[in-house]
């Protein structure tokens, strides 16, 4: 639980951030990146619904993990893009695109025994990056950090909008 309630802390100071930048960025598109982090973590379907399960209905090789990765994401955040109206759509997608990438750039940074990530960047590439081995995902010192700086970029940005 500490990894997905970091990954809504980082989207939300991200979008934050670029609405300092970008007026039309409100609290409730910062929301909207927030739910782009979670985009990634949908491949913990497969607790409820194997991937094995899937294939045999649909016919075809099928896995959940395919979600975590910029592919998977992308098609995910395009299948999210459909439920909104036309003019809000190219917004959402780029707001739920900065969440699902700080997610998935986060991840990249996990501590892995192999020394490398995930192929975070298929379909583009198998390539496994290496990763720093900042953390685990179930330590709680990231999401601490990601909440602090959530809450000094919540401030600066409510200073910013009495001005």
């Amino acid at each position: 639980m500490p990894d997905l309630l970091a990954h809504a802390f980082i989207a939300y100071s991200i979008a934050l951030l670029l609405s300092w930048r970008y007026d039309w960025i409100s609290p409730a598109y910062a929301t909207v990146a927030m739910a782009g982090a979670f985009i990634p973590d949908l491949t913990k379907i497969k607790l409820v619904i194997s991937s094995g399960t899937v294939e045999q209905l649909l016919g075809i090789p099928f896995d959940w993990n395919a979600l975590h990765t910029v592919g998977g994401a992308t098609i995910a955040i395009l299948i999210g893009v459909t439920v909104v109206a036309p003019r809000e759509q190219r917004r959402t997608f780029a707001l739920l695109s900065v969440g699902a990438l700080s997610h998935l750039f986060a991840d990249g940074l996990l501590q892995n025994p192999s020394g490398h990530s995930y192929a975070m960047l298929w379909p583009l590439t198998q390539y496994h990056p290496p990763t720093p081995g900042l953390y685990l995902s179930t330590q709680a010192e990231p999401m601490i950090v990601a909440a602090i700086a959530a809450v000094v970029i919540h401030n600066l940005t409510k200073g910013r909008l009495q001005r």
